[in-house]
């Protein structure tokens, strides 16, 4: 709901060169969070994070119709990505523990079928009550579904059978509760591919405003809608065909989605490439998602998910910030800063081949 209404928020605060950190700022809070959330997740148990997750958004949202300053704005956009750095942790921690293993990926989709819903629904709705009823209404509007979201967590039963008391020792970090090992390839793969996702969401309303597009959430909902077409399909694809094979036709997508942007001299060619990038991007994470629940032990499922998450935090949040200073308030320089995404897919699109056939030839020996 607020991600398209806060460059132009930003602005009024004095912060227009600033549009970069919106999106890093966050997702670095998120990423620094996952091991946490990991580790609490597999120790005291998905519901818990999942709620702490809905109660920082529901405070943070409160709050920002309070900021004057850009120190407030920024020093809130770090602790608002608490919420994504807990939430789908322990929703995705909770889906792969009541889902049986060969429906897996199918599972994955729906639950980002419902991700998209509402990431669909909410740029629409955000930019509606924003210019009907101001900014203050649609903070507050975001903070009342963050609260819905919340009773519904509570209504959840907890899956985990094998739950630890509240410890500060439950809050200390060891070397292993960083990373999962095991999901070091769909981990790279993420990372490579979510560059393009904060670039997406960083440049695309002033890439849209630039073409004559003002209505900034109608392109967000472009995004997300072809997103929620192919997310069950894909996920049900990767259950029958393996995550590999649908990873390269979801990869090559976005290469061929940040060329179109790239190269978009008018709102239609713009519109074509962002749903080709939906498309790729509603197919990319619940198959990466459920290989890396293929690749973890029931042990440690909240910390292979999490290295996951963090990977794709990384991601989106240095395609946030390099391609925010790249663009640099200069329409010239949007071409470049979608380039970048081209090539950074094609690598992970590369690396995919190269793995299939190092698996083949390891299998073969």
């Amino acid at each position: 709901m607020i991600i398209p209404e806060l460059p132009a928020f930003l602005t009024k605060l004095g912060g227009a060169d600033y549009k970069g950190l919106i999106i890093s700022l966050f997702t670095l809070t998120a990423m620094i969070s996952r091991p946490f959330s990991g580790k609490l997740a597999d120790r005291l148990g998905r519901k818990p994070v999942i709620i702490f997750g809905g109660l920082v958004c529901l405070i943070c949202s409160l709050f920002y119709p309070f900021l004057t300053t850009l120190f407030g704005f920024f020093l809130l956009r770090f602790f608002h990505g608490f919420s994504t750095g807990f939430s789908p942790t322990g929703t995705s921690a909770y889906v792969s523990d009541v889902i049986p293993v060969e429906r897996r990926g199918e599972a994955m989709g729906f639950i980002g079928t419902a991700g998209a819903i509402g990431m669909a629904s909410g740029p629409a709705i955000g930019g509606l009550v924003a210019n009907q009823f101001g900014l203050t209404t649609m903070f507050y509007l975001s903070s009342f579904f963050a609260f819905v979201s919340i009773l519904i967590a509570l209504t959840l039963k907890e899956t985990l059978t094998q739950r630890h008391k509240v410890s500060f020792a439950l809050f200390k970090l060891k070397k292993e509760d960083l990373f999962e090992p095991l999901v070091i390839a769909p981990c790279i793969v993420m990372l490579l591919a979510a560059y393009a996702y904060g670039a997406m969401y960083t440049l695309l309303p002033d890439l849209g405003h630039h073409l004559g597009i003002n209505n900034k959430g109608i392109l967000f909902s472009y995004l997300t809608i072809a997103s929620l077409l192919v997310r069950l399909l894909a996920g049900k694809a990767s259950d029958i065909f393996g995550r590999v094979p649908v990873l390269k036709i979801s990869v090559l997508f976005i290469v061929v989605s940040m060329a179109i942007i790239s190269l978009s001299s008018a709102g239609w060619m713009l519109i074509m490439g962002i749903c080709i990038y939906g498309l790729a991007q509603g197919s990319t994470s619940p198959t990466l998602l459920a290989w890396v629940t293929d690749l973890s032990t029931d042990e440690h499922r909240g910390r292979g998910i999490a290295s996951l998450y963090i990977s794709m935090e990384f991601g989106i949040g240095m395609g946030a910030l390099i391609s925010g200073w790249v663009y640099g308030n200069s329409s010239a320089n949007f071409f470049i800063s979608f380039a970048i995404c081209s090539v950074l897919a094609a690598i992970a699109l590369i690396y995919l081949f190269a793995k299939r056939r190092h698996s083949s030839t390891s299998s073969t020996a």
